[in-house]
């Protein structure tokens, strides 16, 4: 074999090597991104339920706010349509295998997600430090 042709194969070789690393990098935002639209989604969800049980609660109705809610969380699932959509199966499966292994707590330990309280810059409510609207008057948090 001649010099330049070890040369031309190695070249060919390192680029296929950088396109495979691309893509894998590329992947990996990917994820890394469903798995952070996931955690807004579950956040998102988890509020709403505390919003429609406190309203409920208090035999109150604050419609608009629910439908802000409603609007965000079909927000967050068509940007993970989106970006499941440019995964393989196998890769949009193994994003959900981490989702839910996050998810499982271990037994006996405090949850460190817990709520903390904060106030709302509008009316002065007390709103979970998470929250993304105010449970009392609506406002944006």
């Amino acid at each position: 074999m001649d010099f330049n042709k070890i040369k031309e194969m190695g070249l060919e070789y390192a680029e296929k090597g950088k396109n495979v690393a691309l893509d894998l990098a590329e992947k990996g935002k990917t994820q890394a991104m469903i798995l952070n639209e996931q955690g807004k989604l579950l956040k998102a969800q988890r509020q709403l339920g505390a919003l429609v049980y406190s309203l409920a609660k208090g035999k109150e109705e604050n419609q608009p706010l629910v439908d802000k809610y409603i609007e965000l969380i079909d927000n967050i699932e068509q940007e993970l349509t989106r970006l499941k959509a440019s995964l393989t199966p196998a890769e949009a499966t193994e994003v959900e295998f981490v989702i839910h292994q996050e998810d499982e707590a271990p037994e006996g330990e405090p949850d460190a997600a817990a709520p903390r309280h904060k106030s709302c810059p509008q009316c002065g409510a007390p709103v979970s430090e998470d929250a993304l609207f105010c449970n009392k008057c609506g406002a944006q948090l």
